[in-house]
């Protein structure tokens, strides 16, 4: 297999060129270096109807067998990890380390997946009966992934999706197609045709997919404004949805904490992936006794720390991924400069006409400012001081996104009686970016639409039949 070139499509078992092609960047350099198939109407017709034919097989296949063919998915992957990663770093711009740990955990992701099992519940139904419910599959699967974790997001749908019983149409992002499309390749004799097609193409694509009658439910993950849209077009054909949208996430740091050790968890957490993480710390509040040495030692970190192309060994961060992306990020640091804000830059960043952008604090801006209010979605941090703690939680919920938060405090239970009044899904303690394919994933006001992950995002993928029969318990 040439991981290199030849990019083509999964539908039916088969691998399609197609007739038309879209050009992939790499965001280090900014030019393009790879082709992916552009699919058509027709193309994507097929997908669906090779889906359909292949479900009621594939739902009749026994939840062992399903199991063993998810764990076998994962072996796969990762026999072909490490041959993966560098075709994900051009793609994706992330530096080669943290390629292959993502690779490594969607193989990981799949044999997870694959130990979970839908429930069956019984009561008695009074006079001599039994409920029983069940959950059954939904029938064809569309999944858009997104391009900041275009493997791994992509296998938080065809996992659940796959073991529940239901066929897929996958569609990765336009920016991101490459790696997943030699996924579908690694895969394609390791499900009955038709059980899992990957299609490619440019922003059109998404739309006809959403629209499209033969689709029983839309897994999306993307921005908040892409996710309305999609949830409308769902809505004229009662189609199951999941969006899992974008956030605005708020770390609070309270006094007490070791600044030595909490300092590089921090940064971390809110600057990995060239802070292109839906769950990033975005709004870091930090208390006025502690704000100039927290703000110092992250200071440190970003100038120390190489911003560069992924390729090259001691690269820590890449480039933003995308040109677009990049445009938005930049205009929201002139825009701040303008405004008369402290932006306190790390180490310098390539001017080889990549997309990237140093790591950038933002020193205590007003609440109001735009860089605190919007999601970057790019290596900005704002850090704002506060003093009481009563009104250091009204600011953090002060935001339309509710997806995840972070606490640091030496005092656990102060901690958890902070996060639990956090408007979130998800809230860290003493630690951030950690998911489990066995905890349930799910965002609160406009940054989620259904639960990823765990029993509860299985059951997305699923819908309940309940008999009642004769017997009793």
């Amino acid at each position: 297999m040439d991981f290199h070139a030849d990019y083509r499509m999964l539908i039916n078992g088969q691998l399609v060129a197609g007739d038309a092609r879209i050009e992939v960047v790499n965001p280090a350099t900014g030019q393009v270096f790879a082709t992916a198939p552009d699919c058509a109407e027709a193309d994507l017709d097929e997908a669906v109807r090779a889906a359909q034919a292949a479900f009621p097989l594939w739902r009749a296949t026994s939840l062992p067998e399903r199991q063993a063919m998810l764990r076998a998915a994962g072996d796969l992957l990762r026999a072909h990890a490490a041959e993966l990663a560098p075709l994900f770093t051009r793609e994706q711009g992330r530096p080669l380390q943290g390629a292959l740990g993502e690779l490594e955990m969607s193989a990981q992701w799949f044999h997870s997946c694959a130990d979970m099992a839908p429930p069956v519940h019984r009561k008695s139904a009074g006079e001599g009966q039994i409920a029983e419910t069940v959950h059954v599959p939904l029938g064809v699967v569309c999944a858009i992934s997104p391009w900041n974790f275009p493997v791994m997001l992509s296998v938080w749908k065809l996992a659940p999706a796959l073991l529940a019983g239901n066929t897929i149409v996958l569609k990765p992002s336009p920016f991101t197609p490459l790696c997943m499309l030699k996924i579908g390749e690694i895969l394609k004799d390791a499900f009955p045709a038709g059980v899992l097609n990957i299609v490619t193409g440019g922003d059109a694509l998404g739309p006809l997919m959403t629209a499209h009658p033969g689709f029983a439910k839309v897994s999306f993950t993307g921005s908040t404004a892409t996710g309305k849209q999609v949830l409308q077009s769902c809505g004229r054909q009662l189609k199951r949805v999941t969006l899992e949208l974008g956030g605005n996430d708020a770390a609070i740091v309270l006094p007490d904490v070791d600044l030595d050790e909490v300092a590089i968890k921090i940064f971390m957490g809110s600057f990995y992936n060239s802070a292109q993480i839906c769950v990033a710390s975005k709004r870091l509040y930090v208390h006025e006794d502690i704000y100039e040495a927290l703000r110092d030692r992250l200071v440190g970190l970003a100038r120390a720390l190489k911003v560069g192309n992924g390729e090259e060994a001691d690269a820590v961060f890449g480039p933003v991924q995308n040109r677009r992306q990049f445009d938005r990020v930049q205009g929201l640091l002139e825009r701040a400069r303008a405004a008369g804000m402290t932006l306190i830059e790390g180490a310098k960043v390539p001017d080889n006409g990549g997309y990237f952008v140093p790591i950038t604090i933002v020193d205590n801006p007003p609440e109001d400012a735009e860089v605190v209010v919007e999601e970057a979605f790019g290596p900005i941090l704002p850090m704002m001081r506060f003093s009481d703690i009563d009104e250091v939680i009204t600011r953090a919920n002060a935001s339309e996104y509710g997806l995840a938060g972070a606490v640091w405090s030496k005092d656990i239970e102060a901690a958890t009686a902070i996060a639990r009044r956090m408007e979130t899904g998800t809230v860290w303690i003493n630690q951030n970016l950690n998911l489990r394919p066995d905890v349930p994933f799910a965002g609160h006001k406009q940054s989620g639409f259904g639960v990823e992950n765990g029993t509860e995002g299985l059951l997305e993928y699923m819908v309940p039949q309940t008999v009642y029969r004769p017997g009793s318990l």
